[in-house]
């Protein structure tokens, strides 16, 4: 008899604020949702940063003579004995995995392919303005710097570029887009949790009659106030329901395209996006149930 009275207590104060209860559901979902992609970034960010962190290389380019800097044209192009000496002294490195050599014809060819699709750009390009370089790759990737220093300004190098520094600027960019997501979502989980209180007040106002019967006979605060409290979690659980298919959304929509774009294989599992979306739900109740609980301690005193 108390279970169904307890029932019908909640389906009276969700029927009797429905646009409230509707308001509150999308809210809830909404800020779940961005909570939740939020959560799948940061982990697709770091699964992608350990990735790529472990493929560091390093690329040598030498002075040809169109090279503009000033030691190439102090120094002249690269010679044989330049590109051999440099070459013995890389593979003597023990921080170094592996050299390969890549002659201007190769890094002209190798440049054509890459950028295919962008036509003005390879037309606007010469042969001879692809300098010869040596790709390194390296034993311990941490150690990049120490390879880096060691042939900077030697005879015959014009530049060394290493992959740290561009990678650095696109996980950037996509902490950026995670913090941004996270910040929106915990601007909507407050507006959500005052929503939600201004919901469970107008709704115990609009009881107060009951409750004020409830108190006479004898009734436990416990009891007064749970209909109000699963008012508040089913909310909460609904709205969390909603966000778990938004989420679900953004992995396969979102996620799996810039794993096809950037072409790497560092998908997060399905295990990764449901635990995402069992915190999201968890949280959506908790935070109705303590929204809930905290505005009846004012409204609902025995």
């Amino acid at each position: 008899m108390r279970a169904q009275f307890v029932l019908s207590e909640i389906w009276i104060g969700l029927r009797r604020n429905l646009t409230m209860t509707i308001a509150v559901i999308t809210t809830v979902a909404i800020s779940l949702a961005l909570f939740g992609a939020g959560m799948l970034i940061n982990q697709q960010v770091s699964a992608m940063r350990g990735f790529w962190d472990e493929r560091i290389s390093i690329t040598i380019y030498l002075c040809t003579e169109s090279s503009p800097s000033d030691h190439c044209i102090e120094n002249g192009p690269a010679t044989d004995e330049d590109r051999t000496s440099l070459q013995s002294d890389l593979e003597s490195m023990s921080e170094v995995a592996g050299v390969e050599y890549v002659s201007q014809a190769e890094a002209w060819q190798d440049f054509q392919d890459r950028f295919s699709n962008r036509e003005a750009l390879v037309e606007a390009t010469q042969e001879g303005d692809i300098p010869d370089n040596f790709r390194v790759q390296l034993a311990d990737p941490s150690q990049y710097e120490t390879v880096q220093e060691s042939v900077q300004n030697r005879a015959g190098v014009d530049m060394v570029s290493n992959d740290k520094n561009v990678l650095d600027q696109f996980f950037e960019l996509l902490d950026g887009l995670k913090w941004a997501a996270l910040t929106v979502a915990i601007v909507q989980l407050a507006a959500a949790a005052l929503l939600i209180a201004n919901t469970i007040r107008l709704s115990a106002y609009s009881r107060r009659r009951e409750t004020g019967i409830m108190r006479l006979v004898g009734a436990s605060n416990f009891y007064i106030q749970l209909p109000f409290l699963l008012e508040g979690a089913i909310s909460g659980l609904i709205g969390g329901i909603f966000a778990a298919g938004f989420i679900i959304a953004t992995k396969f929509f979102l996620l799996d395209k810039i794993q096809n774009w950037f072409q790497f294989n560092v998908q997060l599992g399905m295990g990764a996006v449901m635990s995402v979306v069992g915190m999201s739900m968890i949280l959506g109740v908790l935070l109705c149930t303590i929204a809930s609980f905290l505005t009846l301690r004012r409204y609902l005193r025995v």
